[in-house]
């Protein structure tokens, strides 16, 4: 997840400017997602991801690691989570239910790579202990509020470090594996 340095993942208003991409960490990202098996999503984040990505690759300047992102985003599979939406379109699926039972589903079932995006239901699998990895692309800027990434969880989660980077523009990648 892109956040603050204060923690939010979106500014008041869910204003995301703030998080504009280097071509370094765009290409970060997308070596990420070509290893993942399944994109699970909350609400808000596939409306803002199937508002672009659709046809992110025919935008006019689109580089040649979007005109991949494009390509890879239609294709790979996606779950999302949502109780307010009636439908959802391309190679994804609509779930309603219990997210964190069909995310457990999912990881025990399926298995593979699960990506999962969007603050609210990334919450949702931390208090349920689902998460394997947390990768956070820190930006350097203080937002003073909004939609916080982490929340109150009934203990601790430890981690192992097991990257860091500096990008572009002051940008920090930490990722973490969890211990068990």
């Amino acid at each position: 997840m892109n956040l603050s340095v204060d923690g939010y993942v979106a500014a008041p208003g869910d204003d995301l400017s703030w998080s504009e991409p280097s071509d370094e960490l765009f290409q970060w990202w997308l070596e990420e997602e070509l290893a993942i098996d399944r994109f699970l999503y909350g609400r808000k984040l596939w409306e803002i991801m199937s508002g672009y990505w659709p046809t992110g690759d025919q935008q006019p300047g689109a580089t040649p690691a979007q005109i991949a992102f494009a390509k890879n985003w239609r294709e790979t599979p996606k779950v999302v989570f949502s109780s307010t939406i009636d439908k959802v379109d391309g190679n994804a699926r609509l779930f309603t239910d219990d997210a964190v039972a069909e995310i457990a589903r999912l990881k025990a079932e399926e298995g593979g790579r699960l990506r999962v995006g969007g603050a609210a239901l990334g919450r949702a699998a931390m208090r349920a202990g689902l998460v394997d990895e947390y990768e956070i692309i820190t930006h350097p800027v203080v937002v003073g509020g909004g939609n916080p990434f982490f929340s109150t969880l009934d203990d601790w989660v430890k981690l192992s470090l097991v990257e860091t980077r500096t990008l572009p523009g002051g940008v920090l990648l930490t990722r973490y594996e969890t211990r068990r």
